[in-house]
């Protein structure tokens, strides 16, 4: 298939959901009212509601999306998912440190927190998944990830012991994932785009070494590809998206496992192109996604979290992706 091609049914898939998730889930907005200089009930609910949740959800589906295609590759292992190397760890401790905190910290707290411990679980993780040589090893950095989650949600199990119940019940809505953050200002949104683009440039910039490295470690260095460098550059910008995601809409999992698996069966693994069209199908997913959700709202007379969701979605498909896997490279 052409490249002009995948990128039509990429931007399509994006334009239905969109025109789901602002006009249509849960009851249904004229399309009108966005050219519209209205205060009608209708167009705040479109504003001030659909439209920030709508952004942050692309935002949050591209990032976990591209991070997932992005440790797939340089971690040599097909079924790697965003948070499996303790990103999810760190910023589900950061997140409930920053909620059992009295209110007085702002409405950037919990991202903030959670922003800062997934990275510090991030670093820590890179210092220790290396051999006596100093060399970053793929399959150990998955093992100290694993860890890292176990140990974390221990320390999570401790925290809600010990705090008020509706502490409580907002620390478990922020644990499975959710659209519904506090962050709804234009500069707010526009700044964690800026920091989207800016990572996802940085990395679409090492498209052709990460083709080159998944080919294997040893065949990029003979390509001439610094696979060391590449790997270590590669998963911090990756887990820059996945804190970044995380901070603002708490746990969603799956996403970074079966959007990235799509992509490649569709449309092939050449990077320069399933880089974006990850982006692209990324965000479309989960924005359905969290449309679904709303959308069952009058079913079931609450909103579960999108997390949820995800995982009833993802967690066939990993079991399906296992079954199929003989070998643990993702490519050959």
């Amino acid at each position: 298939m052409k490249p002009a091609y995948r990128f039509i049914i990429a931007f399509a898939s994006l334009f239905l959901a969109l025109v789901v998730s602002l006009f249509i889930a849960p009851t249904w907005l004229s399309p009108s009212l966005l050219f519209a200089s209205s205060d009608s009930t209708e167009a705040l609910i479109l504003f001030r509601e659909r439209l920030p949740r709508t952004a942050i959800a692309g935002l949050v589906g591209s990032s976990l999306s591209v991070s997932g295609l992005v440790f797939q590759t340089v971690l040599q292992n097909p079924l790697a998912d965003p948070y499996i190397i303790g990103v999810s760890g760190g910023a589900a401790i950061g997140g409930a440190v920053a909620i059992i905190l009295p209110a007085s910290i702002g409405h950037l707290g919990v991202p903030a927190s959670a922003f800062v411990f997934s990275l510090a679980f991030v670093f820590l993780n890179l210092m220790l998944a290396r051999d006596r040589t100093g060399k970053l090893k793929g399959y150990e950095v998955l093992l100290v990830g694993v860890i890292f989650n176990a140990f974390a949600s221990a320390i999570v199990m401790v925290i809600k012991a010990v705090v008020r119940p509706e502490k409580v019940q907002e620390m478990l809505l922020w644990l499975m994932g959710t659209m519904s953050s506090d962050i709804r200002g234009f500069y707010e949104i526009s700044l964690l785009y800026m920091v989207f683009l800016v990572v996802f440039f940085a990395l679409y910039r090492n498209s052709i070494g990460l083709n080159a490295i998944a080919l294997g470690e040893d065949e990029a260095n003979v390509l001439g590809i610094e696979a060391q460098r590449l790997l270590k550059t590669s998963v911090i910008l990756s887990c820059l998206l996945v804190a970044l995601s995380t901070s603002v809409a708490g746990l969603i999992g799956f996403v970074g496992l079966v959007v990235p698996h799509g992509v490649r069966l569709a449309f092939g693994i050449d990077h320069r192109f399933s880089l974006p069209l990850t982006a692209l199908f990324g965000a479309s997913f989960l924005i359905l996604c969290d449309s679904l959700v709303r959308l069952l709202f009058p079913v079931f007379s609450t909103e579960a979290p999108v997390g949820v969701l995800t995982a009833l979605i993802g967690g066939p498909v990993f079991v399906m992706l296992l079954k199929r896997q003989s070998s643990p490279r993702l490519y050959g």
